[in-house]
């Protein structure tokens, strides 16, 4: 079976969003105010403050990790800013 190619990333390329609070970066795409996909590097990993405090809840096996919460904080402002596009309201002109 051939992979499907993935073309979200032709109508909107992530942009990097750095934390306040420990300045990881990571790669940021916004489909909708209410999804965002978030792509994190080893260094941003290791830089998360409230990823590591998760990471030593569940003795570093890697567990689950949805969001940090400042970094989710900057994402919001970064949208807000327009330094984040956001798919849904680049195309609601309906292009």
């Amino acid at each position: 079976m051939p992979v499907r190619e993935d073309n979200r990333l032709l109508d909107a390329a992530p942009v990097p969003v750095t934390c306040r609070r420990c300045d990881a970066t990571v790669q940021v795409r916004k489909s909708s105010w209410a999804q965002t996909s978030v792509q994190w590097d080893a260094a941003a990993m290791a830089a998360c403050v409230q990823r590591r405090e998760a990471a030593a809840l569940v003795a570093g096996d890697n567990g689950l990790f949805l969001i940090c919460s400042d970094l989710r904080a900057a994402i919001e402002d970064a949208a807000c800013k327009g330094e984040v596009p956001i798919v849904d309201e680049c195309h609601s002109d309906g292009a």
